[in-house]
């Protein structure tokens, strides 16, 4: 029976149970999944949240139905789900993951064959109308068969450090009682680090609240643990562990913006002449790291789906957006959350710095804004209204995702939300923090006024 399934989003599905996501409507996505792939084997994972087996189970038993082989690899992270699709060798995956939404929300995350991203623009449109048409796909064959690959899994995140040169740091780790707890447990023995686990056990009923770092007052257990424990530096992560935030030894928290830089200029050590890929948000720090280091940055829309294509059309060996996703080319272009402690361990194990000397230096020579969000009547009227009044006056104006102005000593990039009626600015100058924060006060008073 035709229904209106308005969970869709551009980048993944998600909502709220049981209105916008239920058994049946994942039913119906498994299997017009399986009918736009053409596919013959598809990996399915779920996170820890209470609907998320039973709504595993429907997106099963729908492709199934279209005569796939589903690889169940059970309990996991995002990535767990891209690794098994390129272990595997398989057709496609879903993730049954709403990641840092509340404990009433769920979704679904589906990639290609290779882990290519399908979103609104290269799939997930599709797939929606076959879903909400309900013609169902009919096939012989169809089996479900538990698979596990978190030792290969554990066995590829070894790779991307040399375990040798790692030395006995003390490290919060803060899962948010999501699945990071998993891979983390998978990795303890394997590393000569002391963890201090706060939040460890996943737990769909959020008993210390939802998985979401980027929320100042959700990041004060990790910084607790920090300065209680001494710790060299924290990691904190969302619900299915596809984004990580980092602390210093400090309990300061460090923007993603400085991460990207420091993980492009540790990839390049190793990879001389690489390309980078950055989002257009921030991107002085970035620019300038990359090209002392001797790679070649290229800049992309924000979003992981076109991260990911662009990094695949350009073979670069890292990707970083300020929002704590980091790509690898090793991890087939996708994101990983757990990729980027590993290396910022070995930078803080080989350099003999604390992280905060790591970081704050570049801090200091690109200061930002942090990315400020602000509601609107009209997104896009607002961002005209900021191109009358300061394109006429910026060296250059840059369309790659909203407007990004450019001055002598300052920038600012400012775009709109893909879901929401929401403008998200972020600011940076040349080692002046007080000229940034003024022109922030002057874009944020054009902005709403």
């Amino acid at each position: 029976m035709p229904v209106t399934i308005d969970s869709f989003k551009a980048y993944d599905i998600r909502g709220q149970i049981p209105g916008q996501i239920n058994p049946d409507i994942c039913h119906r996505i498994g299997n017009a999944t399986a009918e736009f792939l053409g596919a013959r084997r598809v990996v399915v994972g779920r996170d820890m949240r209470l609907s998320s087996k039973e709504f595993a189970d429907a997106v099963t038993e729908g492709l199934a139905e279209a005569g796939v082989e589903v690889l169940d690899i059970g309990l996991c992270g995002t990535e767990m789900v891209y690794f098994a699709v390129m272990h595997l060798g398989a057709d496609g995956g879903i993730m049954v993951t709403a990641s840092h939404n509340p404990a009433d929300y769920n979704g679904l995350k589906l990639v290609r064959e290779e882990a290519k991203p399908i979103s609104a623009d290269s799939g997930l449109s599709d797939i929606r109308k076959l879903a909400e048409a309900d013609e169902r796909s009919i096939a012989d064959g169809g089996s479900r068969q538990q698979v596990d690959v978190f030792d290969a899994y554990v066995s590829h995140m070894l790779d991307y450090v040399d375990v040798a040169a790692l030395k006995p740091l003390r490290i919060v780790v803060n899962a948010g009682n999501g699945c990071a707890g998993i891979a983390l447990d998978g990795l303890e023995s394997l590393l000569p680090f002391e963890f201090i686990k706060v939040n460890h056990d996943p737990d769909g009923t959020f008993p210390n609240g939802i998985p979401n770092p980027l929320l100042p007052e959700n990041r004060r257990s990790t910084i607790d643990a920090v300065l209680e424990h001494g710790a060299d530096f924290g990691v904190a992560w969302d619900g299915d562990f596809d984004r990580c935030f980092l602390f210093d030894e400090a309990g300061g928290f460090i923007e993603g913006y400085y991460i990207v830089g420091l993980l492009a200029e540790s990839l390049l050590k190793s990879h001389a002449g690489a390309k980078i890929v950055h989002d257009p948000r921030l991107t002085w720090n970035t620019l300038d790291i990359v090209t002392t280091a001797g790679g070649e940055a290229v800049q992309s829309k924000s979003g992981h789906s076109f991260i990911k294509e662009t990094m695949r059309r350009v073979d670069a060996v890292y990707g970083g957006e300020m929002s704590a996703h980091h790509y690898f080319r090793d991890f087939s272009y996708a994101d990983s959350g757990m990729i980027p402690w590993l290396l910022v361990a070995e930078l803080v194990s080989t350099s003999g710095k604390p992280l905060s000397a790591l970081i704050g230096e570049r801090q200091s020579m690109y200061p930002a804004s942090g990315e400020i969000n602000r509601k609107v009547d009209d997104a896009a009227a607002t961002l005209d209204k900021l191109y009358a009044e300061f394109g006429p006056r910026a060296n250059s104006v840059d369309s790659t995702d909203g407007y990004s102005f450019e001055f002598d000593e300052w920038r600012f990039n400012i775009r709109m939300s893909n879901t929401e009626p929401v403008v998200r600015l972020n600011v940076e100058s040349r080692g002046d923090e007080s000229l940034m924060r003024e022109r922030t006060s002057e874009v944020l008073a054009v902005l709403e006024g």
